[in-house]
């Protein structure tokens, strides 16, 4: 994937990075495979504010995309590459012997005409989905599965890929996107290969417009509101914290920096071998 660039004849375009979309091949969604998508507008069910700056945005519906790989054996060849708008990723149509057409998330390198297959013996090319115990070591991995037969939850995004490291005693180590070293059942299914659109995470929209599109509202910092809406608002002029000088918290009073919102014991945390990467001090 390509980045777009434009030349800076108006300050939107000065920093402007779109993409260029070449890698889509098919511009039209198989009608058969998408479903309403509700839009919340970050209310609950009960009509309460519960996520902020959620609203507006474009219409789309959602696609329905197989993280779980459920027909095994059976070869499916590649009929198109799309844009989805609900994910960061490209997601590949892909058609069965039988007829039957599914979405899967686009590994890099896909291309249209090529064949995948998932099951227990398949061969570990590019696009195809096999339990991580078939998987040779070294090889990198998306869409990976926590629970056998519960479907892919882990490297979904753009760019996203985790890698096989060992096996050892019925689990695999698999390192995660985040550095994160986890056990993981080897009877888990994983997807060969790189998660497509490499380049996602260098696009820069360029106007504010753009991110209203997307169903995103203003973000107002909690240090220029009055002290009744944000406990770090008020103050004459900038101030650190209002009627006093304490660390950043939430509206809500929680500590923004450094406070620890994971459970000191999950049960999870037997899986994690070695914590993710600790961030390089500067």
């Amino acid at each position: 994937m390509a980045l777009k660039e434009f030349r800076p004849l108006t300050p939107t375009q000065r920093f402007k990075s779109l993409p260029a979309f070449d890698e889509i091949t098919k511009w039209r969604p198989e009608r058969s495979l998408l479903e309403p998508k509700k839009r919340s507008g970050g209310r609950n069910n009960y009509g309460r504010l519960t996520s902020r700056h959620i609203g507006g945005g474009h219409k789309h519906k959602y696609r329905k995309v197989d993280f779980k790989r459920r027909k095994h054996g059976v070869a499916a060849e590649v009929m198109g590459i799309e844009y989805d708008p609900n994910r960061s990723a490209r997601i590949a149509l892909i058609k069965y012997g039988d007829g039957e057409k599914s979405y899967i998330l686009a590994p890099n390198g896909l291309r249209v005409g090529a064949s995948v297959v998932a099951g227990n013996d398949v061969a570990p090319d590019l696009g195809n989905s096999l339990p991580l115990r078939a998987i040779p070591l070294g090889t990198n991995v998306h869409n990976i599965e926590l629970t056998p037969g519960r479907g892919g939850q882990v490297a979904r995004s753009a760019g996203q890929q985790a890698t096989l490291t060992a096996l050892e005693a019925g689990y695999a180590l698999v390192k995660m996107p985040s550095g994160e070293i986890r056990r993981i059942h080897e009877n888990c299914f994983a997807t060969v290969g790189q998660v497509g659109n490499v380049d996602h995470m260098n696009v820069s929209s360029g106007k504010a417009g753009r991110t209203r599109w997307r169903g995103r509202r203003p973000h107002v910092r909690g240090m220029v509101m009055n002290p009744i809406d944000h406990p770090m608002g008020g103050g004459q002029g900038k101030s650190k914290g209002g009627g006093g000088r304490h660390h950043p918290v939430s509206p809500w009073g929680q500590l923004a920096k450094g406070f620890k919102t994971r459970s000191k014991h999950k049960p999870s945390d037997r899986f994690i071998l070695e914590r993710k990467r600790a961030r390089k001090k500067s």
